[in-house]
């Protein structure tokens, strides 16, 4: 019998490292989503870390307990555990669907698979590093552009992305994984349009001592009150990286200075952000769970 096409050593070189990341990756992402980490297991923390305080404030004669310093440590404890989280929710269908991409373009068009071979690598590296509570915005951006070309490799002109960045905002301090998940949400639920296509508008723009960054799509949209609902915590399933995000932002910035969603059914959806120009100082008096 003769085979339809040659395999070269490098497309069974491609072929192995593909196979290899989804094994590294998947288990890395299996022992980060363990049951023992998370906003639960944090909220438990935080309570031993409370009763470690008073226990020892108890032991001081002349000291009561600093009851506003563990509010803020439970509050910092819980915060860290949804970026765990959202570190750790890089979807297994996403992996699975662009090592599928990757895979498909070996035989055709190895050069292209080995440049998304290097886009997946770089983007999961980012996504998964183990320190840092912020980044710039130049360094998520990238991390937005590797995303976006592992998406067009399976949706190919389906997924359209327009970017409108003042370059003297790419070195504002942001929190991490702040803009990607935004970018995500919107390619996923525009893509769930009637004509099966989306095109996103990234907007970053300077506003004096702030930057102003929005993210647009032309897809169904939502509900605004379901949107509130989701901000807030009372709403299970889709939209749940915007919910962290928006937290995230609240315990960095201040109380008010969460996501602000523009929605409606059928009307596509902007989610914004207003970032100050300063690395910024945890806010004690943050309400953080309130929108």
């Amino acid at each position: 019998m003769v085979p339809m096409f040659d395999v070269s050593p490098a497309m069974v070189a491609l072929m192995g490292l593909v196979g290899v990341l989804t094994a590294c990756v998947l288990l890395l992402a299996t022992r980060r989503t363990s049951p023992s980490e998370g906003p639960a297991a944090a909220a438990e923390g935080a309570q031993g870390a409370d009763a470690d305080g008073q226990g020892g404030a108890a032991g001081a004669e002349a000291e009561g307990p600093d009851y506003r310093r563990l509010a803020e440590s439970r509050r910092r404890q819980l915060v860290e555990a949804e970026l765990r989280t959202l570190r750790a929710q890089i979807s297994p269908h996403f992996i699975y669907n662009s090592l599928n991409a990757i895979a498909a373009f070996i035989p055709t068009d190895p050069v292209r698979a080995r440049e998304l071979v290097l886009d997946f690598a770089d983007f999961t590296r980012y996504s998964l590093r183990a320190e840092g509570d912020f980044s710039t915005l130049e360094e998520e951006l990238d991390a937005v552009e590797r995303y976006v070309l592992l998406e067009q490799a399976r949706f190919e002109d389906r997924v359209q992305v327009e970017l409108q960045v003042a370059p003297e905002v790419l070195g504002v301090q942001i929190p991490f994984l702040a803009v990607q998940p935004l970018v995500e949400n919107a390619v996923l639920h525009g893509l769930d349009s009637e004509d099966g296509q989306v095109t996103v508008r990234l907007k970053a723009a300077d506003d004096g001592t702030h930057a102003l960054i929005s993210v647009e799509d032309d897809g169904v949209g939502a509900d605004p009150e379901h949107m509130a609902c989701v901000l807030a915590g009372r709403a299970e399933g889709s939209h749940i990286g915007l919910r962290n995000v928006d937290l995230r932002l609240r315990q960095a910035y201040g109380g008010g200075q969460g996501l602000v969603i523009d929605t409606a059914v059928g009307a596509g959806m902007m989610v914004s952000m207003r970032i100050p120009k300063f690395q910024p100082q945890q806010a004690p008096d943050a309400e953080v769970g309130a929108p």
